[in-house]
C-alpha cells in the first residue's frame, strides 16, 4: 500500500524540457511508494529512438500522436501511428511487450509515447494493438458522459496490466459516480493501483480538476491539474472534472495483484446510476 499522504505527492508534472532521451515523465514503484505500476512519458524528435529491456515487467508502448517504426525480439512493425493529437479521438497504435524482452521505437515523425508497465509472468507473446483491436464506448449520461478507448482492458491478454484512454468533454465529470479498487478481496473489490496521465484542450489556460479521498477523509486532496501533468491514485475514490470551454483526456493505468477491476461506488452518489 502506498505511502502517499498529500496532493504534493499526488501530483507529478512534467519536466520543462525533456532529458537526451526524450522523457518528460517518470513514475516508478519507488517513486510512487507502491508496488505495481510504473508510468513514462517521451518526447522523440523525428529520427529519435526509444529503447529498452523490460527486464521482469510486462510493457505496452502507447503511440499518444506521431507515426513509429517498433521492433521486439521477435516482432517488428513499420509506420504505425495515425494520429497527431489525442484529441483527434482515433484509437491509439500500442506495442504489448512482455517481460524478458526489449523493445525499440524509432520516430518517423516528432512522437510523443506514454511507456506503462507492471510486473510480469511471460504468459503472452509481444503484439500491436491496433486501433480496429481498440473498444470504444460511451460510458455515462448526460454530465457524466464520457468515451472510452479500452486498449489493454480485463478481456484482453496482459499478466497485470490494464491501459485505457477517456475523453472528457468540456463541462463534464467522469470516473464519476466515485468509486475506488483499494482493498484485496475479491470477489467484491480488487486492489489496483492508478495513474492519470492528463492532456487538455486548448492546452495554454486548460486545467482539470481531480479529488483523491478516501471514505474516512484521512485522505481528501482536490487537486488543479494542467497539461501533461499526471496524477497518482494510492486508494479511495478519484472523481475528475473538465471546466467548461476546456476537453479533457487522459490515459489511464491500473495493476494490483489481481488482473481484475472490481471496484465500489461511493454510496453517497450511488444513486445517480438508479
Amino acid at each position: 500500500m502506498s505511502k502517499i499522504k498529500n496532493k504534493q505527492e499526488l501530483l507529478v508534472p512534467a519536466k520543462a524540457n525533456p532529458e537526451q532521451d526524450g522523457n518528460v515523465l517518470r513514475i516508478t514503484p519507488e517513486s510512487a511508494g507502491w508496488e505495481y505500476v510504473g508510468f513514462e512519458v517521451y518526447q522523440l524528435k523525428k529520427g529519435q529512438v526509444f529503447e529498452t529491456a523490460t527486464g521482469d515487467r510486462e510493457m505496452a508502448v502507447v503511440l499518444l500522436s506521431g507515426r513509429a517504426n517498433a521492433s521486439t525480439k521477435s516482432s517488428s512493425w513499420e509506420n504505425i501511428g495515425e494520429r497527431m493529437s489525442v484529441f483527434e479521438k482515433k484509437p491509439a497504435y500500442t506495442v504489448y511487450i512482455p517481460n524478458d524482452d526489449e523493445v525499440k521505437v524509432e520516430a518517423l515523425t516528432d512522437l510523443e509515447i506514454a511507456v506503462c508497465t507492471s510486473p510480469g509472468k511471460g504468459t503472452y507473446e509481444a503484439r500491436l494493438i491496433k486501433p480496429e483491436d481498440v473498444d470504444v464506448a460511451t460510458r455515462g449520461f448526460g454530465r457524466i458522459e464520457r468515451e472510452i478507448h479500452s486498449i489493454l482492458p480485463e478481456d484482453k491478454p496482459a499478466d497485470s496490466l490494464f491501459v485505457i484512454e477517456v475523453f472528457t468533454p468540456q463541462g463534464n465529470w467522469s470516473s464519476y459516480p466515485p468509486h475506488k479498487h483499494d482493498e484485496d478481496r475479491f470477489p467484491h473489490e480488487t486492489y489496483l493501483e492508478e495513474t492519470y496521465y492528463h492532456k487538455i484542450n486548448p492546452a495554454d489556460r486548460g486545467f482539470a480538476v481531480q479529488r483523491v479521498y478516501t471514505e474516512d477523509r484521512s485522505l481528501d486532496e482536490t487537486i488543479v491539474v494542467r497539461d501533461n501533468q499526471a496524477v497518482l491514485v494510492p486508494k479511495g475514490y478519484h472523481p475528475v472534472s473538465a471546466p467548461p470551454g476546456y476537453d479533457l483526456y487522459y490515459l489511464n493505468v491500473m495493476a494490483g495483484p489481481i488482473r481484475k477491476w472490481n471496484f465500489t461506488n461511493d454510496k453517497d452518489h450511488e444513486w445517480l446510476l438508479k
